[in-house]
């Protein structure tokens, strides 16, 4: 009964939110309370969704101040040198710029942060699609299949988690699986490079002039105007509403240009520590977020508008994250999750039990968007894992199989992260999906059949 209901009550929310039938936020919020209601679980819902909402808690509040923080330095104009490097570099053509997305987000997932990466990216990349008409959906499509994929690093969290659950070495984990992810990038980049050729035709040849640097928004169509050359005006389309209007205009009144190089030490230090893991993420974006207002906006009025000028995205995403916590805290306390770890680790017939690690591996791709890492890691992988020691495969290579579902995990709506590109680039969830889901399963797929070549995965 309660697999049934796990996988109707997300069989239903996706329906809605792909269907555009609601927004994600009421499909996280009233879809689990109907399905957890039907689970029996009465007046203890509340106590399930509270439990939810502490746990997300932390990420509500490192988002919120995240946004405050980066919108901080778009503002002042950190990024703009950045922006302007890149438009030198893409010079007429979209597919560059489209892989220049896949490569930043890329180098910039190093630091194992998936939201500080979107942050950045959309930050510095957002403003050039919107200004050349390029579609912000290929932005959130590459920038996620480049995060998902690198996602994999054992400061990432999932190859961690892997180890842990098995007791093994993460380098055990990762170090076998580096061909993997050089496969997976390269599949990556190749997805970007046939995204921005598509919309190369679509928009034609771009003609770059100064004045495609200067952020001023042009209300209208998201179709861009074109000459019969096919090149892009300059002013290019609207913004859509972007938390990002404006940001390269050379004259806007917050910039900072004598604080340029404190505000890039302040940052540099912020990333810094955020590697060395040494200080909590939400406390650390609060106090970085105090130190930005006050450098940059030493009186009061302009602190408050600077923190109004960002309000609209704080709101969507602290609001997506803060519904998410109805999902997940439902699908916990009723025992939905356990009930379907359980039922598809039963379900594999005796004769995949040589192939465990391949199953494994497929497994993980659907399991992982459909529950939290934490779920799948430490309560559905030690299952497999033991069930497939008993046919002669050891746990390093389970935990290999399992962490290539990582781009179709990424892309998933329990992912704050994601929540937060898209409400940053101002693109629909739905949209997103329907470009990314089966492109990030084709990378997932590339990895695991890499693993398998190369001798780290057993067959």
């Amino acid at each position: 009964m309660l697999v049934a209901l796990g996988l109707g009550m997300v069989a239903v929310f996706m329906f809605l939110i792909m269907t555009k039938r609601a927004t994600p936020v009421v499909a996280l919020i009233l879809v689990p309370t109907a399905f957890g209601l039907f689970a029996g679980a009465g007046l203890g819902i509340s106590d399930m969704i509270s439990d939810g909402i502490k746990d997300l808690a932390p990420t509500a509040a490192m988002l919120f101040f995240a946004i405050i923080f980066f919108g901080i330095m778009i503002d002042v104009g950190l990024f703009d040198p950045i922006v302007r490097a890149v438009v030198r570099l893409v010079r007429n053509d979209p597919a560059r710029l489209v892989v220049g997305t896949a490569v930043l987000a890329a180098v910039v997932s190093l630091d194992g942060d998936g939201s500080t990466t979107f942050i950045i990216v959309t930050s510095a990349l957002l403003p050039l699609y919107m200004k050349l008409g390029v579609s912000p959906v290929v932005l959130t499509v590459v920038a996620g299949l480049a995060n998902g994929t690198m996602n994999i690093l054992p400061w990432g969290g999932p190859t961690a988690r892997a180890a842990s659950a098995l007791k093994i070495d993460a380098a055990d984990v990762f170090v076998p699986m580096i061909p993997a992810l050089v496969a997976g990038m390269l599949v990556v980049l190749a997805f970007s490079y046939h995204l921005g050729v598509m919309e190369r035709r679509r928009v034609g040849r771009l003609e770059i002039r100064e004045s495609v640097l200067v952020g001023h928004a042009v209300s209208g169509s998201s179709t861009p105007p074109t000459g019969g050359s096919g090149t892009v005006e300059a002013g290019g389309p609207s913004d859509g509403g972007s938390a990002f209007s404006g940001v390269l205009d050379p004259n806007r009144p917050t910039l900072r240009p004598r604080l340029l190089w404190v505000n890039a030490g302040l940052t540099v230090a912020l990333l810094a520590v955020l590697g060395a893991d040494v200080v909590s993420i939400p406390v650390l974006f609060m106090i970085a977020s105090g130190l930005a207002l006050v450098i940059n906006f030493p009186h009061v009025k302009d602190q408050q508008e600077a923190i109004t000028r960002h309000s609209s995205s704080i709101v969507s995403v602290v609001a997506m994250v803060l519904a998410a916590a109805v999902l997940t805290g439902v699908f916990t306390g009723t025992g939905m999750v356990d009930a379907l770890a359980h039922w598809l680790t039963g379900a594999i017939p005796d004769w995949m039990g040589p192939h465990l690690a391949i199953v494994t591996g497929l497994l993980s791709i659907p399991m992982t968007f459909l529950m939290s890492n934490d779920a799948f890691y430490f309560g559905v992988l030690p299952v497999l894992s033991e069930t497939a020691s008993k046919y002669g495969i050891d746990p390093a290579e389970m935990a290999r199989a399992s962490i290539t579902g990582q781009p179709v995990h990424m892309q998933s709506p329990l992912v704050p992260a994601i929540l937060l590109l898209v409400a940053l680039a101002a693109v629909p969830l739905a949209d997103h999906h329907k470009k990314v889901l089966w492109r990030a399963a084709v990378v997932s797929v590339t990895m695991l059949v890499v693993g398998v070549v190369v001798g780290v995965i057993p067959f």
